[in-house]
């Protein structure tokens, strides 16, 4: 068999590109604008050992595989052409193909070759070393791993606001940091914050939500367990002279002391936490609250809430280890069996899409210094990761749900207006 052919048999239908090999077979479309190029017997054998999403990762990170037709310094056309690729290599060949190709491969074909140096292990073996999955100090090594890797590389992909969730566009066309602010400003008018009020922001990041309300009088908290970002954050609330209202603390959620909060924002968390720990996560944040405090959770959601709930392996090896995600339907009924009631749910999904091609825009803009800063394969990695995502949240494979929700008081009232009090 050609490898062409090889590759065709995992195809579901006609690649969605062309496909060129070293032995210089091609198949699909011979229009197609893109072509995923095969360097050496290297880029198979990273597909064979690790069909899908993985092998082809392993192979373009470690340069045996490549997209032509496109800018080198263009990463979101090139993730987002393997991601299509991707979804088209589904298909099992039954066991007679599969023959043929182990014996056109080569048995020497079959090792695993090696693979980059960024990928984590699996998580049969994490398990192994001795931290249990969520624990606080595997939590605190998996946000370190994604979040504590140069600032300044998120600065040139996240734009001034050091934002890494999902903006809110109040069109298609307004920039990234107006989208931004209006995010901010969203979550703050859901929550109805007041001067004088106090917040508690989980999961802070950078700061940006802490800074935008405590710049309007209120008080806040913010936790995160990056220690890049809590140094960031620090520095930017000095500069902002609001070290008066604003904290950010390198601390998990679940050792804050405080309670009787007006407000707490979860904005990019849940996702972290993993599914089975949603109850007892919403439960914490209900005991954060005051009577009548008010609840916002921002997430990343699936679309539907009957699949499984863990990260590809891709996204677990290599961008969110221990990442899970849920139905949104999952995450509102666990809010509410924590005893919070909800009163509004929307679907941002598209406005993530907006996000993603504005990040995938700032990491071309920036690429050379990315590279410089970073390395050619961690930039070449970020890259396919938010190209993949931008497809998924395109096509709706996966969304952005925020739930706001209400802690009750005796009285069993809500203690915020009968109708939508937010511009959208």
């Amino acid at each position: 068999m050609t490898l062409g052919e090889i590759i065709g048999a995992f195809a579901t239908d006609e690649p969605p590109l062309r496909i060129e090999a070293y032995d210089g077979s091609v198949i699909g479309p011979a229009d197609s604008p893109l072509a995923l190029r095969l360097k050496s017997e290297k880029a198979l054998q990273y597909f064979v050992t690790a069909p899908g999403d993985l092998g082809l990762a392993r192979a373009y990170l470690m340069g045996e595989l490549e997209i032509v037709g496109v800018h080198p310094g263009a990463p979101h056309d090139v993730f987002g052409a393997l991601e299509v690729f991707r979804k088209h290599m589904t298909r099992t060949p039954d066991a007679r193909t599969m023959l043929r190709i182990a014996r056109s491969v080569g048995l020497e074909n079959l090792r695993v070759p090696p693979i980059p140096e960024q990928e984590v292990p699996p998580p049969w073996r994490r398990m192994l070393h001795g931290m249990r999955r969520h624990s606080k100090e595997r939590d605190s090594q998996v946000v370190s791993y994604h979040y504590d890797v140069s600032n300044r590389f998120y600065s040139w992909i996240l734009g001034p606001s050091m934002t890494y969730t999902c903006a809110c566009y109040p069109s298609a066309e307004a920039s990234l940091e107006t989208a931004q602010e209006n995010k901010y400003r969203l979550v703050f008018d859901k929550l109805r914050l007041q001067p004088g009020d106090r917040l508690l922001d989980v999961g802070c990041g950078w700061g940006g939500m802490v800074r935008y309300a405590a710049a309007r009088g209120v008080h806040v908290i913010g936790v995160t367990l990056s220690r890049e970002q809590a140094e960031w954050a620090r520095e930017a609330i000095a500069a902002d002279g609001l070290a008066d209202l604003a904290e950010v603390r390198l601390q998990d959620y679940r050792d804050v002391p405080e309670r009787d909060f007006d407000a707490v924002s979860s904005i990019g968390m849940t996702e972290h936490i993993g599914r089975r720990n949603y109850l007892d996560y919403f439960t914490r944040i209900e005991s954060y609250l005051r009577p009548g405090g008010r609840f916002l959770n921002h997430c990343i959601t699936r679309p539907d809430n009957s699949r499984v709930t863990k990260a590809g392996s891709f996204i677990d090896r290599y961008i969110f280890p221990d990442g899970e995600l849920a139905g949104a339907g999952t995450v509102h009924a666990e809010i509410e069996n924590a005893g919070l009631e909800v009163v509004h749910e929307e679907n941002l999904r598209q406005h993530y899409a907006f996000t993603l091609r504005d990040w995938c825009a700032n990491l071309v803009e920036h690429w050379a210094e990315a590279v410089e800063e970073v390395g050619e394969p961690m930039a070449k990695l970020w890259g396919l990761y938010m190209g993949a995502c931008q497809y998924g949240f395109e096509y709706n494979k996966i969304q952005l749900h925020q739930i706001l929700a209400v802690k009750l008081g005796d009285r069993m009232t809500w203690d915020v207006p009968l109708r939508q009090w937010w511009e959208a």
